[in-house]
């Protein structure tokens, strides 16, 4: 039996290492998802057998339950919030993992009270872990509310700062682990384990709270990977191989995403979390810079788009706002159709998740060869008739090649101020998480329309129909 459960338990793991190789491509990422499901299948089934779990009452309970969630979840979610209900599973991950470490404890412990520590000698290593696991554990789960809350609006969007903040959460984070020193020592002070959860809960507030909205796609990426850490942690605990692996192999792809993420806004990780880039938008400040735009209708952006040889629409979270991307595939339908070449052009942090616009207009059935990454499109705008800006803000700002004090300077954005034409579709002039004013919007050969998005391409699609 031990061998058939390590020999599916290696199955388990290829299945999840193939699977996230298939996640690296939009065209094989359902296939990809399918395969890791089934080695997740393998490695469940496997594990309740082995561990001889002859009771499954509170399995049964907690699988309808959760499949019961996990439904509601998926068919009332809009688009709109998938990135927060991304942050709150990755937080899920993260608190599992605390709470199978004190599941653990209370196993070695030998007595459910604590009164008396009945476990003799628990290994150096396994105790490590324990704490460990509490740690990422419960930072995760707090940091990913925390998160979820800023990106729904519940709390402040911009960064949340005060004196000392560093050295706050550094001193946090000694203090916790002077503590788990402690516990080790003597792992029947089960107290110690409780001051950690505390201390923990509060350095996951105060970690992403100075973060801006902006740097969301970073801090949901990053909580990705502390989550594959909690579990791989876990796994430890519980000398679980296939755990070890599968949280190994989240929290490996999560590091390597946020590191993506921080090149594409030539960032370093450190300036994301500490920085605290972002503002609140002041219209007042606005008001004074006395600026005015071409203001355009969609019967004029119509008279354009149908005179052009090709167009690159660049999506951005008005997208998901206004939930445009099926009435703009129609549009990318409908110029095909007309033998204009249309393409989309993809910012790594476009929206409030990694590949969130990617995900958006594949639930539109775009097709995966017009998705064009910043590296593939940027040198085609020069030689582009139309660029079409459909709710982006700062990853178009060319202030980032030239503002040195701006927040986005020396971030790569989409060179749509290149094209011969450029479009916006926005509601206002409001400037973007960044909080800085976009020069783009003021060019001359910028058209400006204003307007609710999935409107604004709905009366375009409308238009060129005719």
């Amino acid at each position: 039996m031990n061998l058939l459960s390590a020999f599916a338990y290696l199955l388990s793991s290829v299945f999840f290492v193939f699977g996230l190789k298939m996640l690296s491509s939009p065209k094989s990422a359902r296939r990809g998802n399918g395969v890791a499901a089934l080695g997740m299948l393998i490695a469940i089934v496997v594990t309740l057998v082995d561990q001889k779990i002859l009771d499954f009452t509170y399995i049964v309970a907690g699988l309808l339950i959760g499949s019961a969630i996990g439904v509601f979840l998926a068919v009332k979610i809009q688009m709109t919030s998938m990135p927060q209900m991304v942050g709150i599973l990755n937080g899920f991950g993260g608190g599992a993992s605390t709470l199978v470490a004190f599941a653990e404890y209370l196993r070695l412990s030998g007595d459910p009270s604590l009164t008396v520590w009945r476990g003799g000698d628990v290994g150096l290593d396994i105790l490590i872990t324990i704490v460990l696991s509490v740690l990422i554990g419960t930072v995760t789960f707090v940091g990913s509310a925390v998160a979820s809350a800023k990106l729904h609006g519940i709390m402040r969007s911009a960064p949340i700062l005060y004196p000392m903040q560093k050295q706050s959460n550094a001193a946090m984070l000694l203090l916790i682990l002077l503590l788990g020193v402690f516990f080790v020592l003597d792992p029947s002070r089960w107290y110690l384990l409780i001051l950690i959860v505390l201390v923990s809960i509060a350095l996951g507030v105060t970690s992403v709270i100075p973060i801006g909205g902006a740097d969301m796609p970073v801090v949901i990426s990053l909580m990705n990977s502390y989550s594959g850490l909690a579990g791989a942690t876990t796994g430890f605990i519980l000398s679980n191989n296939v755990l070890i692996i599968s949280g190994t192999l989240v929290g490996t792809s999560g590091i390597i995403l946020t590191s993506i993420m921080c090149k594409a806004m030539n960032r370093s990780l450190a300036n994301v979390l500490f920085a605290g880039v972002g503002a609140e938008y002041d219209p007042t400040v606005q008001a004074t810079a006395q600026r005015t735009v071409i203001r355009y209708t969609a019967e004029d952006a119509a008279y354009i788009l149908e005179s052009a040889q090709s167009v690159v629409i660049v999506p951005g979270y008005g997208l998901a706002v206004a939930q445009a991307q099926h009435v703009l595939q129609d549009l990318v339908n409908l110029l095909t159709q007309k033998g204009i070449q249309a393409r989309y052009a993809i910012h790594p942090v476009a929206g409030r998740m990694p590949g969130h616009m990617n995900v958006l207009l594949a639930e539109a059935n775009a097709p995966y060869d017009i998705l064009m990454e910043l590296e593939q499109i940027n040198d085609d705008f020069q030689n582009t008739d139309v660029a079409l800006v459909i709710g982006a803000n700062d990853v178009v700002n060319p202030a980032a090649r030239t503002k040195k004090d701006s927040p986005l300077y020396g971030m790569p954005i989409l060179n749509v101020d290149y094209a011969r034409t450029v479009m916006v579709c926005k509601r206002s002039l409001n400037p973007g998480f960044a909080g800085e004013d976009n020069d783009l919007f003021y060019d001359k050969k910028t058209m400006m329309v204003f307007g609710d998005a999935k409107a604004t391409v709905t009366q375009l699609v409308h238009l060129l129909k005719k």
